[in-house]
């Protein structure tokens, strides 16, 4: 798939230089969204900057979300008109908002949406996440439609987890976009 389709969502404050969404920007060429706010983020505005990089982008997308921007994802897909589009995603360690120390913080991310995604999805994540535990990454897949895939241990699939550029996530993404691609009607 052509670089320019796959849209990156990082989580709250953003994804540093190593983490493995900015090693694949950098080595694959795919497209940040951007938010005017990183560490305040306000969801009407996350998702309108997700509306407007995908109808940027001429044809069919992949998103590739970490954490909160898993989250923006399914909110996003609530509302827009957009989702047509969207070939795919692939959702990396999302954020667990409803815990309590979490919502208080970030107050107009809760509830989370959980209607079925009207696009492929995949749902990766890990035993041993502090951000959302196991039960809540399995609850959030069933409700999403998203096919759930265990990544062993590795905290919240982040720099921290020392992933480098996270070659096993990488298959997986190559992996969605040919089940994505055989899904398509000729």
């Amino acid at each position: 798939m052509n670089p320019g389709k796959v849209l990156l969502l990082p989580g709250w404050h953003n994804s540093g230089p190593n983490h493995w969404q900015s090693r694949w920007e950098a080595a694959h060429g795919y497209l940040r969204v951007q938010q005017h706010d990183w560490d305040r983020p306000l969801r009407g505005d996350w998702l309108m900057q997700l509306e407007e990089a995908a109808l940027k982008v001429d044809g069919e997308v992949i998103l590739v979300a970490h954490s909160l921007g898993c989250i923006q994802i399914a909110a996003w897909a609530a509302h827009s008109q957009q989702t047509q589009r969207i070939k795919a995603a692939l959702l990396v360690a999302p954020a667990d908002v409803e815990r309590e120390a979490v919502r208080t913080l970030l107050p107009s991310w809760s509830p989370i949406a959980r209607q079925p995604l009207p696009f492929k999805s995949m749902l990766v994540a890990s035993g041993n996440d502090p951000f959302c535990g196991w039960a809540q990454s399995q609850a959030l897949a069933s409700a999403w439609g998203s096919e759930l895939v265990n990544a062993g241990h590795l905290g919240h699939i982040n720099a921290e987890s020392d992933l480098g550029d996270w070659p096993q996530g990488y298959a997986l993404l190559l992996g969605l976009q040919e089940q994505a691609l055989l899904a398509s009607p000729s």
